[in-house]
């Protein structure tokens, strides 16, 4: 029986254990967190492709009743005006749009279906290196411990370790301009928004917010910033960009405002960053999935929904080619097109984000947007995000086994 080693327990790595074990795989997975954390992040949305693979594990239900269904985005000037809305989902069926949840529900639901499965998961352990020989891939990790499989899969996110084995010069994530923020919050007399999300193109900013049926609002902002780094963001607290952002957001319409000044907890800022032409996604005996090779701008809400289709593509390539080789060399080729496409339409979104000081150009961008937006509406050119389903019974597209 091949053996697996999976670094990273988020959405990739688990949906890939599952698979490969029905694939007659025995898997391992290590992950650098010291234990599992249901409130680990702020929340993402899992679009209809990534509950299409959950799906196929079973696992679409358990996720969708834990978290707020979203097929529908009101988007809104810094005025108040209603600018239109937009489906959160295929624009010929909306209704099969997407479910916003925290992070860590996410994490939760597949952690459990793994450990149901019977799947090890190692905790606390952080890759440190990985070595090849022509039978076996052994990794070592930063408390000294070691593991050898047969192949090593990377699911470690976008500063992965796997991805500078594979290739020392592939490309660092690049950064948007753009740095997020989030939190929640719960503001007395405000309405929940079922199925739908709410976008404001703020004066100084931008903001998106839900309100859940027992009043816990979901908030997030875009902050126009100039380039930083990660290490810099985390010494800011949690005071100082709320009160950053009560400025930035003082003039917007109601209730922005209001969020804002009875958000609570923890608010952490990070630059949103993205990877896109990494030439190289596997070396040996070692490939990387999600993260890893095509890191996306949240601004698409695909970030986790394309990690899990490169679960579901990786696994059956390794299914049914005989040859590892072959499978990374197919997975690749089936997935990279798809992705930096993905990558590219939410740079797009980002640039629409980026707030200009100029008045002039607050009011043309006003009064183009709506234009856009109900074009957008009815538009089935974006259909391609959300109708791609990779089915785990059909066979992959150069399998030979």
């Amino acid at each position: 029986m091949s053996r697996a080693l999976i670094i990273g327990g988020g959405v990739a790595g688990p949906a890939i254990a599952l698979f490969l074990q029905r694939a007659g795989w025995q898997v391992e997975i290590f992950e650098a967190g010291e234990q599992p954390d249901e409130y680990v992040g702020l929340f993402l949305n899992v679009a209809t492709n990534g509950l299409a693979v959950l799906e196929h594990l079973g696992l679409r239900e358990r996720l969708v009743r834990e978290g707020h269904r979203s097929p529908h985005m009101v988007m809104w000037s810094s005025t108040g005006k209603q600018l239109g809305t937009v489906p959160n989902g295929p624009a010929r069926d909306p209704e099969r749009g997407g479910v916003v949840v925290r992070r860590g529900i996410l994490h939760r639901v597949l952690r459990e279906a793994v450990q149901e499965a019977g799947i090890p998961i190692t905790f606390g352990a952080r890759l440190e290196s990985i070595h090849e020989t022509d039978a076996a891939v052994h990794a070592t990790f930063a408390d000294g411990r070691t593991a050898t499989g047969d192949l090593l899969i990377g699911a470690d996110g976008v500063g992965s370790p796997t991805r500078r084995h594979i290739d020392p010069n592939a490309p660092a994530p690049e950064y948007s301009g753009l740095v997020g923020l989030g939190g929640f919050a719960h503001v007395p007399g405000l309405s929940p928004t079922p199925e739908t999300q709410h976008m404001v193109f703020g004066r100084r900013s931008f903001f998106g917010y839900l309100v859940r049926d027992g009043g816990e609002v979901y908030w997030f902002a875009n902050i126009t910033h100039p380039a930083t780094d990660r290490a810099a963001l985390r010494k800011v607290t949690a005071g100082e960009w709320l009160a950053e952002l009560r400025e930035l957001h003082a003039d917007d319409p109601y209730p922005v405002p209001q969020i804002l000044e009875h958000a609570s907890g923890d608010v952490g800022g990070y630059p949103i960053d993205d990877l896109a032409r990494v030439p190289h996604w596997s070396r040996g005996r070692v490939v990387a999935v999600g993260d890893a090779v095509h890191a996306i701008s949240p601004s698409a809400g695909q970030g986790a929904s394309l990690a899990l289709e490169d679960a579901v593509a990786l696994a059956r390539c390794l299914r049914d080619e005989p040859d590892h080789t072959d499978a990374f060399a197919e997975y690749q080729r089936v997935r990279q097109s798809r992705a930096e496409a993905v990558v590219g339409y939410a740079r797009a979104i980002n640039r629409q984000k980026r707030v200009t000081k100029s008045r002039l150009g607050i009011a043309i961008r006003d009064a183009l947007l709506p234009m856009f937006l109900k074009k957008a509406r009815d538009d089935t050119r974006n259909d391609w995000l959300y109708n791609h389903e990779i089915t785990w019974s059909e066979p992959a597209v150069g399998g030979r086994g």
